[in-house]
Parts: C-alpha cells; sequence; structure tokens
C-alpha cells in the first residue's frame, strides 16, 4: 500500500522532546512548592461542593414529594399533602444550600 509509517507507530526518541518534559516537569514542581497545593484540588473542591448541591436539591425535592405521597395515601387529602409537604422539602433544601455557600472553606 503505502510506505509511510502509521499514524499509530511511535515517534523515534528525539533529545528535544525529552529535554520539554523534563522542563515542564521541573515548572510543575516549582508551582506546586510555590503554591503549597496540588493541582487540581480546588476543582475537585467544587466538584464535590456542586454533587453536595446537586443532592440537597433532589433529596429536598424528591424526599418531599414520596412523604407528601404516603400521607395523601393515609389520610385521604391528595394533593395537598403532596404540595404542602413538596415545598417543604424545596424550602429546606435551598436553606441547606445557602447554608454552605455561607460557611468559609
Amino acid at each position: 500500500m503505502s510506505d509511510e509509517p502509521s499514524a499509530r507507530e511511535p515517534i523515534g526518541d528525539d533529545a528535544r522532546i525529552d529535554a520539554l518534559e523534563a522542563r515542564l516537569a521541573a515548572a510543575r514542581e516549582r508551582e506546586e512548592q510555590r503554591t503549597g497545593s496540588v493541582v487540581g484540588t480546588e476543582a475537585d473542591a467544587n466538584y464535590r461542593m456542586g454533587n453536595r448541591v446537586l443532592a440537597e436539591l433532589i433529596g429536598g425535592i424528591g424526599g418531599g414529594a414520596f412523604i407528601g405521597w404516603v400521607i395523601d395515601r393515609f389520610a385521604g387529602t391528595s394533593p395537598w399533602g403532596l404540595l404542602v409537604v413538596m415545598a417543604l422539602g424545596i424550602f429546606v433544601a435551598f436553606r441547606n444550600i445557602i447554608r454552605m455557600a455561607s460557611q468559609k472553606p
């Protein structure tokens, strides 16, 4: 077919690439020492905070809806128990989210 090497074959060793990789590693190490943190730690903390907010929202709405539905089934007050308890769950979820947002890191 073709005499050209395929794109998947590794390129031969090049001293310039090795030197560049060594310089990049040294620069990363100096930056970690200067800032005193590991790269990506802040992003991980923000990701965890986002997951907590999402869990609060889903838990508040879903939990309120479930408890309200159970109250409606036994008390026969459909749909008022569902609406009231779900609104209460949403209120509690937003209150917890505001508390999390106001905490200092």
